[in-house]
């Protein structure tokens, strides 16, 4: 009796669980735009999460291809004390929400040149200084030399040197078009905390605190939950 019983709280656990990374995948993968890893918390057990709508722990890793209109990034994000518990306003809420976004160089220059037609088209290459802390954009023998930086919530690009043509003025105007929509776009209410420049790419700390899950009407990508 003891082990049927313990069988069918077994199987029951693997249903929930896999039911839960079913819809939870589609959510994280409507807002990624990317594939994407679920793991969650094993404390308490699983099934007790599920029966609850609290679940302690979620990790989310997404396959590095976009995050939404940024080509070449990788999120990885973790979600804590996450209760589903529909409100009419929203359908629950996020405690604490921790995000690492890693853009490669190669993804940066494939984002400005798909969504900065007038500028991005002239980008033949994109590099990083990590010891400066800088990402120099090359176009034939000119270049942009931009510092990422972080102000009020917002990851930023901000022009140091431009060699060549083009104003400066106007490929920061061009940059901070591209910055606003990538930064209006995440959801949660999930700001900047800080960047570096790596060897690679440039890698930025996001995190919400507090956050309302939107409902349909606000967020399609939450229809599921």
């Amino acid at each position: 009796m003891i082990a049927l019983l313990a069988g069918g709280l077994a199987g029951t656990e693997l249903y929930a669980r896999h039911r839960a990374d079913t819809i939870l995948t589609d959510v994280a993968e409507c807002v990624t735009e990317d594939g994407v890893t679920i793991s969650f918390g094993v404390n308490p057990p699983f099934l007790w999460q599920h029966i609850t709508g609290h679940y302690t722990n979620i990790s989310v890793t997404t396959e590095g291809n976009r995050v939404q209109s940024a080509d070449g990034m990788t999120a990885e994000v973790v979600l804590a004390d996450v209760r589903l518990q529909d409100s009419g306003d929203s359908k629950g809420t996020i405690g604490r929400l921790d995000a690492t976004l890693s853009w490669k160089s190669a993804g940066i220059k494939d984002t400005v040149a798909a969504n900065l037609p007038g500028v991005g088209n002239l980008i033949t290459g994109v590099r990083t200084d990590a010891a400066a802390g800088t990402v120099i954009l090359e176009a034939g023998d000119n270049s942009v030399t931009a510092k990422p930086v972080v102000s009020d919530g917002d990851l930023n690009l901000e022009v140091l040197d431009v060699t060549g043509p083009l104003p400066k003025d106007a490929v920061q105007t061009a940059l901070n078009e591209l910055t606003k929509k990538l930064n209006d776009n995440y959801p949660l209410g999930i700001h900047a905390d800080g960047v570096e420049v790596t060897d690679s790419g440039v890698v930025g700390k996001f995190s919400s605190d507090d956050a309302s899950i939107p409902e349909e009407d606000a967020n399609p990508c939450f229809a599921r939950l």
